[in-house]
């Protein structure tokens, strides 16, 4: 099974909610690692594992950024990071399926599901083997911990519960090294 790195700069982790119950408000992480295990002939068998630097969220307000840090939301102090680990994969289409994992936000863990699109395989300028996916999942914030709010005057609340996540991975081989006695 071949393994691949998630590359950073090519990848994108996003998400939107409600806002006021009249907006979305979009925002990103910027720092964050994984490795996918596949095989474009054997997808089933293959995995992914996600860490996602909670203090690099950015959501274009450093004020909003820093309210997402503290307490009231993720509590970067005691739990910086994301994590998703895959515990199956079944493929639906020719080039779609359905991750399936455990997402672990401010210490809790629930299962999800990615929607996910093999955008194909692909050899970069210096050579390197890529692969590209979306994949995206909606999650409710409250189910992980992330319950502050604000009810408003005219009805509804500050923040919407439910989380739209979408996914834009790149990743290169990991080739290894050729030993000097070969």
């Amino acid at each position: 099974m071949a393994k691949w790195n998630i590359d950073v700069a090519h990848t994108g982790i996003n998400f939107s909610v409600r806002h006021m119950m009249v907006s979305t408000v979009r925002g990103s992480f910027q720092n964050f690692n994984g490795v996918i295990e596949f095989d474009p002939a054997n997808p089933v068998a293959g995995s992914v594992e996600v860490t996602i630097d909670v203090a690099s969220i950015n959501t274009g307000a450093a004020d909003r950024d820093n309210h997402l840090r503290s307490a009231d939301f993720f509590d970067v102090a005691n739990t910086p990071n994301i994590t998703f680990k895959s515990t199956k994969v079944e493929v639906k289409g020719d080039n779609t399926g359905k991750i399936y994992g455990d997402l672990t936000i401010r210490g809790t863990t629930h299962p999800v599901v990615l929607e996910t699109e093999f955008l194909g395989e692909n050899t970069n300028p210096w050579g390197a083997k890529v692969v590209g996916f979306n994949a995206t999942t909606k999650i409710n914030r409250e189910d992980f911990g992330l319950t502050w709010n604000v009810a408003l005057e005219t009805g509804g609340v500050l923040v919407g519960k439910e989380i739209k996540i979408e996914l834009d991975v790149e990743a290169a081989l990991v080739t290894e090294p050729v030993s000097a006695n070969a």
